[in-house]
């Protein structure tokens, strides 16, 4: 959204002639905030490109990486760069590829183009591009049909997630398509449309502060039809960010615990990763973490990354914004319930049992859904409907089989 003129009421006649010199004024000064010169890039993870996958009114470009191991009827991630950056640097960068290699799941990477951005940054403010039904956010929308009906993924279990822009682009895509999106992590970024009434760069840094009914409110209002659930949410930033500064990480907190329902206090806090990040998480009344907050100390603005080949290790420093910390990526892919060495699947329990509504069992990866009811993955045991009403408990024996077990689970 560009800002007024001095002077100008917003939406008067002299605003309107200057709207797209402000609007190339206004990417170029993002852009120098929100991401940094990237140096060529080393093609290390080979990128498919989907030419074909609809309409794609906001001009984007749709790569894919299918590892070789993926099975049918996989989970799909899609993958959303920061400015100045592109599909290939996200790949190579942010640790995602490895741990799609490991754990199963279909990568989708989005890309923008200087033709939509002179920066090349997703356009999170314009409410041509943040709105359901077109623009860029209609493009990605595709993308995830693309992958569904392209490559056999599961439309149960798609999941969305991006840095600075991207990470705004993000909190886009979850607001307009919940009924698409289980679940997104957000890197970096912004609560969806502050820049309804507000320019880009006071939200960026200030940030703005409302309360959490009006957060939840600007969610409710991109899909009105929509009555949920709600897609669980992840937030990731450095405590030194000074682009896009940690308080958009509480406002998102608030927005998103607002529409699952819950308090503003973290149900419990720990601290994870090599660099004691602090992990606040808000559960649901069946003990699923709809809401989950990640400060990692002593990093800026990007998505952090620990190289190495160790089992929480992931990502590469080959390109600017991608700090040496935790690997952030693993986190994410736990938290969407995608990590196979976690028998928790992301849903908050050490135990071998979990006790929860056939919606949650779904979002953890426990259970499939098919034709309107729950399945137990493995067994295939018909669980009942696919909501939030219909409660089992699942064990797990042996890794990533589970059979219903509502009678006791030793």
């Amino acid at each position: 959204m560009p800002l007024p003129l001095p002077g100008k009421t917003p939406g008067a006649p002299t605003r309107a002639r200057f709207l797209p010199r402000l609007l190339a004024v206004l990417a170029l000064v993002l852009a120098a905030a929100l991401a940094g010169p990237v140096p060529a890039a080393r093609a290390s993870v080979a990128l498919t490109e989907v030419s074909d996958f609809g309409s794609d009114p906001g001009a984007l470009t749709m790569y894919v990486y299918r590892p070789a191991n993926l099975p049918a009827h996989p989970p799909v991630v899609v993958a959303l760069h920061g400015c100045t950056q592109n599909a290939q640097v996200y790949a190579d960068n942010s640790g995602l590829p490895r741990l799609a290699d490991r754990d199963g799941f279909l990568l989708v990477f989005a890309e923008t183009s200087s033709a939509n951005n002179p920066s090349q940054c997703f356009n999170w403010f314009q409410s041509t591009d943040n709105r359901r039904g077109q623009g860029e956010a209609l493009s990605i929308r595709q993308m995830v049909g693309q992958a569904v009906t392209g490559y056999g993924a599961d439309p149960q279990r798609v999941y969305v997630t991006g840095l600075s822009a991207g990470g705004a682009m993000t909190a886009v895509m979850l607001a307009t398509y919940p009924d698409v999106f289980s679940a997104g992590a957000v890197v970096a970024g912004l609560p969806y449309d502050c820049t309804k009434d507000n320019s880009p760069y006071t939200c960026m840094n200030p940030g703005v502060d409302l309360s959490p009914d009006d957060w939840a409110q600007r969610v409710r209002d991109a899909d009105p039809s929509y009555t949920g659930p709600w897609p669980r949410t992840a937030v990731w930033y450095g405590d030194q960010d000074t682009t896009v500064v940690p308080r958009n990480a509480t406002e998102l907190r608030d927005q998103w615990t607002a529409l699952h329902g819950l308090a503003q206090t973290p149900s419990r806090t720990t601290a994870i990763g090599p660099d004691a990040t602090r992990q606040d998480q808000y559960l649901a009344a069946d003990g699923t973490v709809a809401v989950e907050v990640d400060r990692v100390p002593g990093i800026g603005h990007g998505t952090p990354v620990d190289p190495g080949t160790g089992t929480e290790q992931c990502g590469s420093t080959g390109a600017p914004y991608f700090p040496a910390s935790i690997c952030s990526s693993y986190w994410i892919a736990r938290f969407f319930g995608l990590d196979t060495t976690d028998p928790g699947g992301g849903g908050g329990s050490d135990a071998a049992c979990w006790t929860a509504s056939n919606y949650a069992q779904v979002q953890a990866g426990r259970a499939t859904t098919s034709g309107g009811s729950t399945y137990a993955k493995g067994s295939q045991q018909n669980m009942g409907l696919y909501n939030t009403f219909v409660t089992h408990t699942l064990k797990e024996s042996p890794t990533g089989y589970y059979t219903i077990a509502d009678n006791g689970c030793p």
